[in-house]
């Protein structure tokens, strides 16, 4: 919470504003060694592409992921021997490396599947649009009740199995909706919208909550972002005034690659997370999977959701720059950019810097041509050559005992 400065002509203060993201209370869903909600930091997953037959692979797409920051890994499961084979994974990899929370992708008819791959992976996702197939019929025109509770019924009969193993084990599922794979019963009833996808997900939360399993995280994905974030507010609303508290995985899925893949993401998942909306995160690049992780983390350290790196405060420049403004703030990244915690400031003239960057740790500012002025919070400390500016950078980092050494 930050108090305005007094307003000109009025001796009581300007209200108060608060700049911290609130976010929704949720349960505490247990991953393995990571906790999804009930207050934890935002989780950050991935999956890899690696075949889950070829052991060797996937065992180290995982560490490399893992190694990244990744702290949630998801696998495709196509198969029974697929499901089989996350047993010798998960083992490899605590024997060779270390355990690594794992989430199994479970689509088409895959209850048996689904119980079998349940005893090695720490979360089962399923999609209610592919768990149970439903037939389409194209001369269909209308829905009964008793259609649709039948095959309610089937799906209930299916899921339990599940939910039960899930319920003994003390492990979770992800119930993940996709906007382009509803079934066609929920297409019928509700179109094309979020509303269907949003009864989708309540559905199998209801037959979850039926059995007491309440381990759940809950996603309704697409690969347009106002879908995305319709669905997602749709699912809070609903969710409050049925009281139910599940932690939401938010993604945009398909988003592309490059420059606009990340950008989707980023008004998708940031739009919701600047809500309070929001306790795990999946960027969907068409890239490989380690590119996703920094995405992810730039996201949260953005919103000040998580503080995994230097934050760097930078002008844009203009004629006032006294110094190549892109060039110094390189050198200054490449000297810091393993240290986590610290704002530092990069500007290019006195004109704006110190104001700009009052909120940083440290401050390198141009104030006369040829000389850097280094400053510790709005205090400026010294004034050096340009040509060692970044050396006394570092030195000032080192003397306040906040520097540690880069790894090799």
């Amino acid at each position: 919470m930050q108090t305005l400065p007094t307003a000109p002509g009025s001796a009581a203060p300007m209200a108060a504003f608060d700049t911290t993201i609130h976010r929704r209370k949720t349960r505490p869903v247990p991953v393995g060694e990571i906790t999804i909600g009930g207050g934890h930091p935002v989780v950050v997953q991935s999956m890899i592409n690696e075949d889950t037959l070829d052991i060797e692979g996937s065992v180290a797409a995982i560490r490399r992921l893992h190694e990244l920051g990744c702290e949630i890994v998801r696998v495709t499961v196509p198969s029974m021997a697929h499901a089989k084979a996350l047993a010798t994974i998960r083992e490899t990899l605590a024997r060779t490396y270390r355990p690594v929370p794992i989430v199994a992708d479970v689509h088409h008819n895959g209850m048996k599947i689904a119980l079998e791959v349940a005893k090695h992976v720490d979360k089962v996702r399923i999609n209610p649009g592919l768990y149970v197939f439903e037939k389409p019929k194209g001369d269909r025109t209308e829905y009964t009740q008793a259609e649709f509770d039948e095959i309610g019924q089937k799906i209930r009969e299916t899921l339990e199995p599940l939910v039960v193993s899930l319920r003994d084990q003390g492990k979770s599922m992800r119930i993940g909706v996709n906007h382009g794979s509803l079934a066609e019963r929920m297409l019928f009833t509700y179109g094309d919208t979020p509303e269907g996808m949003v009864e989708s997900a309540l559905e199998f939360i209801r037959i979850c909550e039926s059995l007491d399993f309440r381990n759940l995280v809950i996603s309704l994905k697409a690969s347009r972002v106002p879908v995305m974030l319709a669905a997602y507010r749709l699912m809070v609303r609903r969710m409050d005034e049925l009281g139910m508290d599940y932690p939401l995985h938010l993604g945009v899925t398909e988003a592309g690659d490059g420059e606009y893949g990340r950008i989707k993401s980023t008004a998708g998942i940031g739009t919701l997370l600047a809500e309070g909306i929001g306790d795990t995160i999946r960027v969907s690049l068409t890239e490989a999977p380690e590119k996703e992780i920094p995405v992810c983390y730039s996201i949260l350290q953005a919103l000040g959701l998580r503080k995994t790196m230097v934050e760097y405060v930078a002008c844009p420049s203009c004629g006032r720059t006294l110094f190549n403004l892109e060039e110094v703030l390189h050198k200054v990244r490449e000297a810091t950019k393993h240290l986590t915690g610290l704002d530092i400031a990069v500007m290019g003239c006195i004109v704006n810097g110190p104001g700009e960057m009052a909120d940083a740790d440290y401050g390198y500012v141009g104030k006369t041509p040829g000389y850097i002025s280094l400053y510790r919070g709005r205090d400026e400390i010294k004034k050096v050559p340009e040509d060692q500016g970044v050396a006394e950078l570092i030195d000032l980092i080192k003397q306040d005992g906040r520097w540690v050494d880069p790894e090799d």
